[in-house]
């Protein structure tokens, strides 16, 4: 899936680090051999504010957002696309989840994951992580 905005050199995602499943996705994308350089940063966090001032910071911690370098930026569905695309391994899945026979089924990830993420975030529960969440700097698990 191109975008139709110009060439795209690199890709922030914001991702919610209060939820257990966005933060196994930013792993696992970060392990990804990549062809578009990803940033990760957390969704409403003091860098992705002084990076995206003009953005709706709430939204993004509702649905997965990602911005281009030129100021793209795509939400939910089509979110999980681009990360695909960006992908080397994963690009000729995303160009199909970008068509009308694929993108019911991308849909069909994006609603599950959600439902799954709002029932397992852990902003404001007991035991849910202190301090600083993990931007594309911190390590990945292995």
């Amino acid at each position: 899936m191109a975008p139709t905005t110009g060439a795209v050199r690199g890709l922030t995602v914001l991702y919610d680090a209060d939820c257990p499943l966005c933060v196994h996705i930013r792993h696992w994308l970060l392990a990804q051999r990549r062809l578009v350089p990803m940033a990760l940063v957390p969704a409403a966090s003091w860098e992705a504010r002084r990076r995206f001032p003009r953005l709706d910071h709430a939204s993004t911690l509702r649905e997965i957002t990602v911005v281009g370098d030129s100021g793209q930026v795509w939400t939910g569905t089509d979110a999980f696309i681009v990360c695909l695309w960006a992908l080397a391994e994963h690009r000729p899945k995303a160009n199909w989840l970008a068509t009308p026979a694929g993108r019911p089924f991308a849909r069909a990830a994006m609603f599950t994951a959600s439902a799954w993420r709002q029932a397992v975030r852990t902003e404001g529960q007991p035991g849910a992580a202190e301090g600083p969440a993990c931007d594309d700097q911190c390590s990945v698990p292995r």
